[in-house]
């Protein structure tokens, strides 16, 4: 395998940064997708034609929450992914764009993972994936160099890693690092779909040691077995010691010891496609907490992240002017 982009292979929780005083940066280790965006309009029509607006733009969880990070100001975001190579020259190329440092691994055997995304013209915009994780879930602990934490003041995991064998060996090894540093780690379990494949007492044991979980209102519920939201970060800030769960129009709730400590409203807006609004978010999150913000306001800044992501088409942030 080649690595592209000049990579090689391989205090409370949840608030301020961690490392030494020059230590800024952030890492994120997750997938990066090629996103087909189908906006539709209506029920899909079985055997026959639908119209609909079809982009195809550069996506993945992982990768979305960098770019984002970077739109909302963090000076030094960093992406360990693999990618196939039929597009690593590309999805290089809108990493730089959007101020990402990437760290790609080439994958010469399986292509880019690919997502469908069909999304609802109506005005929820609501958005159903249909994925091929391809070489995105090929991560694994030969392409993690402890070096990758040099700089670094905090470590982002896509909860995508979990559901592959390779992937969830990779981050065994970078929690590790990352606790022999002293850098602190968040985590967004990124599919309630998978996630009730993977289960959840499996999901919160690979999980120990992670100081900030990122899930959305269904990811919450689901591990929790709780119906409400609220109650759920409740209970898994039991586990984790900080836990903010994403609520769409809602807002977020933080939670910490087991209480909740913040309920934050959301942010008026009107969506075209809910792709990416989690990780816009987390990478906004990421950006604030980085900056000395603590979570109440970093989740104040996730939400305004959010709602911009809603008004436009595929998962990134606008490119820079």
């Amino acid at each position: 395998m080649t690595a592209a982009g000049g990579a090689g292979r391989g205090a409370e929780p949840g608030a301020g940064v961690a490392g030494s005083a020059g230590d800024r940066g952030l890492l994120v280790v997750g997938d990066v997708i090629t996103d087909v965006v189908a906006r539709h309009r209506g029920p899909l029509a079985a055997g026959t034609d639908t119209p609909a607006s079809i982009r195809t733009v550069a996506g993945g969880a992982g990768a979305n929450v960098a770019c984002w990070a970077a739109h909302r100001g963090a000076s030094d975001v960093r992406l360990l992914g693999r990618v196939g190579t039929e597009a690593a020259g590309w999805h290089e190329r809108e990493l730089v764009a959007q101020g990402v440092r990437p760290q790609l691994v080439v994958d010469p055997l399986v292509p880019t993972g690919t997502v469908i995304c069909m999304v609802d013209g109506g005005a929820a915009a609501e958005r159903t994936f249909l994925t091929d994780s391809g070489a995105s879930l090929r991560l694994e602990p030969a392409d993690w160099s402890d070096a990758l934490l040099d700089g670094v003041a905090r470590l982002h995991l896509s909860g995508y890693l979990l559901f592959s064998e390779p992937s969830r060996a990779l981050v065994t090894v970078a929690l590790a690092a990352a606790r022999a540093r002293g850098v602190p780690v968040s985590l967004d379990p990124a599919s309630a779909g998978f996630l009730a494949e993977l289960g959840s007492e499996r999901f919160l044991a690979l999980v120990e040691g992670v100081d900030v979980l990122l899930p959305s209102r269904d990811e919450a519920c689901l591990l929790t077995g709780l119906a409400d939201a609220a109650e759920a970060a409740a209970e898994l800030s039991l586990r984790v010691p900080l836990v903010v769960a994403k609520q769409g129009h809602e807002g977020a709730v933080v939670a910490r010891s087991g209480k909740v400590r913040a309920r934050v409203p959301a942010v008026r807006a009107t969506p075209r496609d809910t792709t990416g609004a989690g990780d816009a978010f987390t990478g906004a999150f990421l950006a604030a907490l980085l900056a000395g913000a603590g979570p109440e306001d970093a989740a104040a800044e996730g939400c305004r992240a959010g709602a911009r992501a809603v008004e436009k088409v595929g998962g990134r942030p606008p490119l820079p002017s």
